[in-house]
């Protein structure tokens, strides 16, 4: 027994002085810039040749790889538009060797080819797009300077398989590959924001404006680290690092921009700037990095809308929207192994609206006019408040942010006038994209209009969110291949809430003169619309007589207690995956855990009017709802590099999202009208509008599969294919034969549906030539099916919002002296939603718009945008193109501008 134990303990010790024998592995980081080192180049690919190790240059243009034996390497660097850089570096034992790479273009610095102009966007766009791990499309910060793109949402629409919705012209919310905006995740910085709107989860992209983005990524397929709330995608707003640039920089941008619409001229002013800082003798270790953008426009839009039936309206609108958003962003980064970073990020958004509008309902005898006005001003503000730190420990990476955002909309005071008349003739046949109203002189008079209601309203919605992650990633080596294990866990704490206050004025108008709120007839581009109303007469009638005026207050209730709700959302996720690199394949595979605790309060309200029992009240009893739910959810990405040039991915992936935060709320608004007929008999009518906070999550199981060839220089050829299956889609129906809804005439109510699925390909090329030439396209074709409820009925029928065609087309050309580009966007027709029997379509939309920049030399450039040159109409239909919905104009818009940049 003795002699046993003797071999074995001979046999661990030879073991151990073995490996005390073995030399102590090395580090080996590096940093990619042009020639003055003034640039950093992100998403370049960099390989240690021997050992089959890969990784990507980061945003500063940083890599590195850890554990690597003594011994000479062969280093290996790729980045599309330059020549590849090849390097023999020697790694000594328990050291960590540092170096510095120049990206070079037949033999020339590239600094004159890819530092600025559209070369740089669309090349530092490729490389990261190339290295990806999921499937991706990104736009770099040079990229969206070369756009007339005034927000976030305009400057994602140039990407393939993304469209924007938009309001009065400009884009708003962005779908991806034709889904619902609520679908997508939104993050600045890492940290999820939320939104502004109440009762939505989709984030206005148009509140961040572009100058404060220094790179924008599209995740098409997610991996296990990130948020599962994104059955559409995931789209990640990078703000600006001192880091993402050497030494100081600044810039500054003045601009003028005109409406051909609203003849109106609106100035915008921006300014960045970053520097870095040393201590004593030590390298950079400190930076900020400050942006601000500012913008005051004025223009408007030309409406007529119909309900396709008996009803037409015209509107003008005179809009203001104000813009300011700053970011200031600090980084400490004593040494490689250690860094820390506070980002944040303030936006905030104004809109003053005053809108008239012409209401014409045909009855024969009985047909009435309204004339009405909308007073409002909206703010909505952004805050976001990012805090983190990477460390470098032996092995193991580790990283953890904490954050804090805000988002809230005010409408403070809003005024609504409503006018009637009634005993004019009035006739339109309701056909062609602008209905002709056929109508008597009088009908343009508002003297001969009686005032019929004012609306006072104070709505504000508030969401917010905290949260707070961690990462844990440690390179190793599995089956002899290089390999990564990464888990860790994030916590999330948000509250959404929306606050309604309504007060209706129905009363004590007789003795009113509607002659005193006579205004000019505006400028309405869409025929003849009569008299108009002077805003500041009816705001200073009001503010003197409110409190003589007579209040509809059952009325006001109702809305304003049924309409205010307050949801909470916790939610705990967890994750593992791993990387696994096998000769040219890559595989990028994990589970995901969340679960989620949801509550919802509010209150059930009923509005009780018999007439025979002369009985009105309101009665108003609380409600709250608490549940909670888990899902596991795998994913997986798999690379594969064909040859050099040659790329193919595959994504398998399981993702959800939450319902809106308006369907799953605790309300309900119902009313009870019971009357007497003329035979005496009792007849009660019931309808009532409620929310479902047992809505289930939207589930998909998503699959993606894409090739890409690079062919040299910067230029991407793609192809790829899409399919998503979706559960527990959220539809509204009439849910008034349900057993607890027994006596209701009608009960609308938001329900997990059947199922849906969306399919598609996506198709792109991008060119530059030598000579200065840029070609760009991209198109997606998609189909989809989803399965709804109609009457009672099953009704099968496309997603709301899913175009089955969307496109973009650029031509560019660029030179020392001058950057041009004609760029065309293209979405074709989509259902927008079921209104009744009739199927509302919004029609297809082609806009036309140009850039220009004349360097006058690196650091000063005029430029000049023409935006909508085609003047493209926003128009709406129902079933068939010439029954109108919707028409509305907004004109051409031209910008002159100077920017100059240090």
């Amino acid at each position: 027994m003795k002699f046993k134990l003797s071999i074995i303990s001979s046999a661990c010790l030879a073991a151990m002085l073995s490996a005390s024998a073995y030399a102590e592995p090395g580090n080996f980081v590096g940093t990619l810039s042009d020639g003055n080192k003034q640039v950093y180049f992100e998403g370049a690919q960099v390989k240690i040749k021997e050992l089959n190790l890969t990784t990507q240059t980061r945003r500063d243009g940083t890599f590195r790889f850890n554990n690597i034996e003594p011994g000479h390497y062969t280093i290996e660097i790729s980045y599309l538009g330059a020549a590849p850089i090849v390097k023999t570096i020697y790694i000594e034992e328990n050291k960590t060797l540092k170096d510095q790479f120049t990206l070079t273009e037949s033999g020339n610095t590239i600094e004159d080819i890819v530092v600025y102009g559209q070369r740089a966007g669309q090349a530092g766009a490729l490389n990261m797009q190339r290295s990806a791990d999921s499937i991706k499309s990104i736009v770099s910060s040079d990229a969206i300077g070369q756009f007339p793109d005034q927000n976030v949402a305009e400057a994602l629409q140039r990407l393939p398989g993304l469209s924007i919705e938009r309001d009065q012209g400009e884009g708003r919310f962005v779908g991806i590959r034709g889904l619902d905006p609520n679908l997508n995740n939104v993050t600045v910085n890492g940290i999820n924001i939320p939104s502004p709107e109440a009762g939505v989860r989709s984030v206005a992209l148009d509140v961040f404006p572009s100058e404060l983005v220094e790179g924008l990524e599209v995740s098409k397929s997610v991996t296990s680290d990130m948020d599962a709330d994104a059955i559409g995608g995931s789209v990640e707003i990078r703000s600006l690092s001192a880091f993402d640039r050497a030494g100081e920089s600044a810039s500054v941008t003045l601009q003028a921009s005109h409406n051909q619409l609203r003849s109106d001229t609106s100035p915008k002013v921006s300014a960045s700037y970053s520097n870095r800082y040393k201590f004593g003798n030590v390298d950079d270790v400190f930076g900020v990095a400050a942006a601000v953008s500012w913008s005051d426009r004025d223009f408007g839009s030309d409406n007529i809308e119909s309900n396709g039936d008996d009803e037409v309206e015209q509107r003008h609108y005179k809009i203001n929207r104000e813009r300011l958003g700053a970011a200031l962003n600090l980084d400490y980064r004593p040494d490689f192994n250690n860094q820390y970073y506070l980002r944040t990020l303030y936006s905030q958004f104004s809109d003053t609206e005053f809108r008239q509008a012409n209401a014409f309902t045909f009855a024969g005898d009985d047909s009435e006019v309204e004339r009405s006005s909308k007073d409002r001003f909206e703010e909505q503000q952004i805050l976001s408040l990012t805090g983190g730190a990477e460390h470098q420990i032996n092995q193991w990476l580790l990283t953890y942010q904490a954050g804090y955002s805000k988002a809230s909309e005010d409408e403070p005071e809003a005024l609504n006038y409503v006018f009637k008349t009634d005993g004019f003739t009035l006739n339109s046949d309701l056909l062609g994209k602008i209905p002709h109203v056929e109508q008597q002189v009088g009908v343009s008079e508002l003297a001969n209009y009686k005032l019929d209601e004012i609306e006072f309203a104070n709505n504000q919605s508030n969401d917010k969110e905290y949260s707070f992650r961690f990462d844990l990633a440690k390179d190793l080596t599995f089956l002899n291949y290089p390999s990564q294990i990464k888990f860790g866990s994030k916590y999330r704490s948000r509250e959404k809430q929306q606050a309604t206050q309504v007060t209706f004025f129905d009363g004590d108008f007789d003795n009113i003169d509607s002659d005193m709120f006579v205004g000019g007839s505006p400028d309405w581009g869409l025929g003849e619309f009569g008299e108009g109303l002077n805003k500041h007469a009816l705001r200073s009638f009001f503010n003197s007589n409110r409190a003589n005026l007579e209040v509809a207050q059952l009325d006001s209730d109702i809305e304003s207690r049924g309409e205010s709700f307050i949801n909470k959302e916790d939610i705990l996720a967890a994750y593992i995956m791993g990387t696994i690199d096998i000769e040219q394949l890559r595989i990028v595979a994990g589970f995901r855990y969340e679960k989620t605790q949801f509550s919802t309060s509010g209150h059930k309200v009923e509005l009780i009017e018999d007439e025979y029992s002369d009985i009105n009240q309101l009665d108003v009893n609380p409600w709250q709802v608490d549940r909670d739910y888990d899902y596991l959810l795998p994913s997986l990405n798999v690379r594969y590099n064909v040859t050099e040039n040659l790329i193919s991915r595959f994504a398998y992936t399981q993702t959800l999202s939450r319902p809106k935060f308006e369907e799953s709320a605790a309300f309900q608004i119902i009313e009870s009208n019971t009357v007497k007929d003329s035979d005496g008999v009792l007849t009660t009518e019931r309808e009532a509008s409620v929310g479902n906070p047992e809505l289930k999550p939207f589930e998909s199981d998503n699959i993606d599969f894409t090739i890409e060839y690079y062919p040299g220089g910067i230029g991407v050829l793609s192809a790829g294919y899409f399919y998503k299956n979706i559960s527990n889609f959220v539809i509204y129906a009439d849910v008034a034969n349900q057993p607890q809804w027994q006596g209701f005439d009608e009960v609308i109510q938001p329900i997990n549906g059947d199922k849906a699925t969306l399919q598609g390909i996506e198709l792109a090329w991008v060119k530059t030539f030598e000579n200065g030439l840029l070609l760009a396209a991209n198109a997606t074709f998609s189909d989809s099916e989803a399965v709804t409820l109609l009457d009672g009925k099953r009704f099968e029928t496309s997603l709301p919002n899913q175009a089955d065609r969307v496109g973009n087309l650029t031509v560019g050309y660029e030179d020392e002296k001058w950057n041009l580009r004609l760029t065309m966007t293209h979405k074709s027709e989509n259902l927008e939603e079921i209104d009744g029997e009739l199927l509302r379509m919004e029609d297809s939309h082609q806009q036309l718009d140009f850039s220009s920049k004349y360097y006058i030399n690196q650091k000063m450039n005029l430029y000049f945008n023409a935006i909508n040159i085609t003047d493209q109409p926003f128009y709406n239909y129902f079933s068939e193109r010439n029954r109108n919905a919707q028409y509305e104009e907004y004109g051409r818009t031209f910008e002159l501008g100077f920017t100059w940049k240090m």
